[in-house]
């Protein structure tokens, strides 16, 4: 089911995966093809559907989300939109994790600091942070499969969760003793708010100003969903100006360009859209990718279709 060979389809392949593919590169290669695999990178609208023609019958996007692929426009053109969930849950999870442990015990800073060659010397109050096992609430904005993973990372270090959506008031966010909130209960409450839904037309600068203003100036931001769900040059003013303390950042609003403003801040750690970088994960989102472009042009039914 893995290899497309089976089919007896020609198969293209950019030959830099490193480098995305250029504007014209990508509308040169997917000329004539019936299936399509594409990265987030990709932007799959009406100009590329239309270069590539009314034999293509399936767009695999080889990630969760897929703000970047006009779902309306392929089902008018008959075209199959997939994604690849559930696979890069428990890594998209561990970086969350990883980036609120390493704000909130300023483990990057404290790194920098020694690099530097500064002097020092053992002291009480030596880069203190905030003590996420003794209590601390975390926010779950948006608790999908990501959130839920979050949620029983948190529930380990024995943190009180708070999370909006749906999920947060079914029986497995209550057995992992989530209290479903809402928004602005969570960040007033939250020591520390973790993003995790889609990108849509209603999330997009849902963290602005005004939320952040509203969260404790001792809270900590952790964003591994989409960076437009924040308005970057709010937040570059709010953990400057102390009205939070910190920020983890896994993506940017205009990727791969991130705020300037961000740069020289010590007490945000950023990285380069990561959340899924695990050997095994990505790989299984490949082959997922894969399987679905298979299946479609095997005349079987997508494994995990996108309806818009």
């Amino acid at each position: 089911m893995r290899r497309l060979s089976e089919l007896d389809v020609p198969v293209v392949v950019h030959p830099d995966p490193d480098r995305p593919p250029t504007r014209a590169e990508l509308l040169a290669g997917v000329s004539g093809a019936a299936g399509v695999i594409a990265l987030l990178t990709e932007r799959v609208d009406e100009e590329l559907l239309v270069a590539a023609g009314d034999q293509l019958r399936v767009v695999a996007n080889v990630a969760v989300g897929f703000d970047n692929v006009d779902v309306a426009a392929a089902g008018r053109r008959g075209v199959v939109v997939t994604n690849t969930p559930d696979v890069l849950d428990e890594a998209t999870a561990d970086l969350a994790f990883g980036l609120l442990l390493a704000v909130s015990r300023r483990v990057v800073e404290a790194d920098r600091f020694l690099r530097s060659g500064a002097p020092w010397s053992w002291a009480p109050t030596l880069f203190t942070g905030l003590d996420v096992s003794a209590g601390a609430t975390l926010g779950i904005v948006g608790l999908g499969r990501i959130g839920m993973a979050v949620a029983r990372r948190a529930r380990a270090f024995r943190m009180r969760v708070l999370a909006t959506g749906r999920r947060a008031h079914g029986a497995e966010a209550a057995a992992l003793g989530v209290q479903p909130s809402t928004l602005d209960e969570l960040l007033e409450r939250g020591d520390v708010v973790s993003l995790h839904c889609p990108l849509t037309p209603q999330t997009r600068h849902l963290i602005d100003e005004r939320a952040l203003a509203r969260m404790k100036p001792t809270a900590i931001l952790v964003n591994t969903a989409r960076g437009p769900v924040v308005d970057e040059a709010a937040l570059v003013a709010a953990l400057r100006d102390g009205v939070i303390a910190g920020a983890g950042l896994d993506v940017f609003e205009n990727e791969p360009e991130v705020h300037p403003g961000l740069l020289g801040l010590d007490n945000v750690v950023l990285v380069p859209h990561i959340g899924s970088a695990g050997l095994a994960t990505r790989d299984a989102m490949g082959l997922l990718a894969i399987d679905n472009v298979a299946a479609v042009l095997a005349g079987r039914p997508p494994l995990t279709p996108v309806t818009g």
